[in-house]
């Protein structure tokens, strides 16, 4: 084997980072092995969207399972929301939803943001112990209630919008107190009005809220068809709207600023937790069109109000993913135009991560998992000749047992405890590489079980910690076998 140089590298935040829901009431969950493979790199953080309503009837089954409902008012016509339902809690098991999912997101490299809908009279002990459930997840996202100014969701109905409000204040300190991994996200609808000097809806009702928060957000989408999935969208249903790029984009911004004003000029991240538009109203083309031109005008843009934006999502039964779920097979999905619209941008620099290299080091080497925007990994400053034809990686007997992410001109790949090969070819796959091009390979390694060790030290809920002892085998060659 060659000798190779290898650097400590960080890996850093993108000037706006990108997320990704994978899984909600309209469809299934995918695992990031295939999600990898379909957009070429991790997100900064996946969305899972569950429910937690313990004493209700009928609970921990999924509400749609148990009840009959006439259709008419589609996810929202259930005596509790139709989410997958949240096994962990008091008495939970932490071998099931969506834990197991939760640790395939943290295998991959990534952070797991949970979107929560919770029944508004939890009691304390409830409340953080889902907390606890949490603290080995890293650095971790927590959505409770989202869309909390709107109507449809349980919690609205059983509670006034003055008891959501002091209910999330309520979580936001327990899990402060309890899960303090755990950043705790109020989304709300934001502004509706184009003037700058207007409040956003119930802001009185929810500034405190937004002072008890860490960080801030809206939902809404450019076309959304909302009579999904009781009607098929036409313009005879009127259950769908559709906004201009321009009109959404301020509504943004200005919540933004709202934002900061409630917050007596503290400036909080800002991140959009679902955005896409609705394939349903704008038909397949003019979706993936609306996406790019948004996320144009956020590059573009000299105030870098966003921190984020969470595409929504991956793979949806309606028109709403970068796939639509086969109606044959719901463990198939259909790619639409989006899919490759939406990648173009995540391999934007601007929405990648940035890499700063320092001085050699030998090996063995201490990596530092903290999450996709604060890690440190090892590079090898690779020259290629060419492009290649060939290039693969073995793991000898030292890295059969390593969980690793690697990375090699803009494109990622996994390598899981016990895998022996990863073939990197698909980072040139209809790409031109010129002669002696600089492209390093560099590694990470996010904790294979998916939770952090606590014995690690007094970090532990923020890093994982793993020794690199040795370099795998790389095998590169610039022609076909003669």
């Amino acid at each position: 084997m060659t000798d190779y140089k290898t650097n400590p590298v960080h890996m850093g935040p993108a000037m706006t980072n990108v997320d990704l829901t994978d899984g909600s009431e309209r469809a299934d969950y995918v695992d990031q092995d295939y999600v990898l493979r379909q957009l070429g790199r991790p997100h900064r953080c996946i969305n899972l969207m569950y429910c937690y309503y313990p004493d209700d009837k009928g609970w921990p089954a999924r509400v749609s399972e148990v009840y009959k409902s006439d259709g008419s008012s589609g996810a929202w016509g259930y005596p509790y929301d139709d989410y997958f339902t949240y096994k962990g809690g008091v008495g939970g098991d932490l071998s099931d939803e969506p834990f197991k999912y939760m640790r395939d997101i943290r295998r991959h490299g990534q952070d797991v943001c949970l979107t929560l809908t919770m029944d508004p009279f939890l009691d304390d002990e409830r409340i953080a112990a889902v907390a606890r459930d949490l603290r080995t997840f890293g650095r971790m996202q927590v959505r409770v209630n989202h869309e909390a100014t709107g109507s449809w969701f349980s919690f609205n109905k059983r509670a006034s919008y003055e008891q959501v409000a002091a209910f999330f204040c309520k979580v936001c300190d327990i899990f402060h107190r309890e899960a303090p991994n755990c950043k705790m996200i109020l989304c709300l609808d934001g502004c509706t009005e184009l003037d700058k000097d207007a409040p956003m809806v119930m802001e009185d009702i929810f500034t405190d809220a937004a002072k008890h928060t860490d960080i801030v957000s809206v939902d809404r989408y450019f076309t959304l068809h909302y009579g999904f999935p009781t009607d098929i969208c036409d313009e005879e249903t009127k259950t769908y709207y559709r906004l201009d790029i321009d009109t959404v984009y301020q509504l943004y911004k200005n919540s933004y600023n709202r934002y900061i004003k409630m917050n007596d000029g503290n400036v909080k991240p800002m991140v959009l937790s679902e955005l896409n538009s609705d394939g349903d109203v704008t038909g397949p083309y003019e979706q993936a069109e609306m996406v790019k031109d948004f996320c144009d005008r956020v590059k573009a843009d000299p105030e870098k109000w966003l921190e984020g934006f969470t595409m929504y999502m991956f793979r949806d039964s309606g028109r709403l993913g970068l796939e639509i779920t086969d109606p044959n097979n719901k463990n198939v999905g259909v790619k639409q135009p989006l899919m490759d619209t939406y990648r173009e941008i995540i391999h934007d620099e601007y929405f990648s991560p940035k890499f700063t290299s320092g001085n050699e080091v030998a090996l063995p080497a201490k990596l530092r998992w903290g999450s996709f925007t604060d890690s440190d990994g090892l590079e090898i400053p690779m020259v290629l000749k060419k492009k290649p034809v060939f290039y693969e990686l073995y793991f000898g007997e030292e890295l059969k047992d390593a969980n690793l992410m690697i990375e090699t001109g803009g494109e990622w790949f996994y390598k899981a405890p016990g895998t022996r090969f990863v073939d990197l070819a698909p980072a040139f796959f209809g790409k031109e590489i010129g002669e002696n091009t600089s492209m390093p390979l560099r590694f990470f390694a996010p904790p294979a079980s998916g939770e952090n060790d606590s014995s690690q030290g007094e970090d532990w809920q923020e890093n994982y910690y793993y020794t690199l002892k040795a370099l795998p085998e790389i095998r590169i060659k610039y022609n076909p076998i003669q």
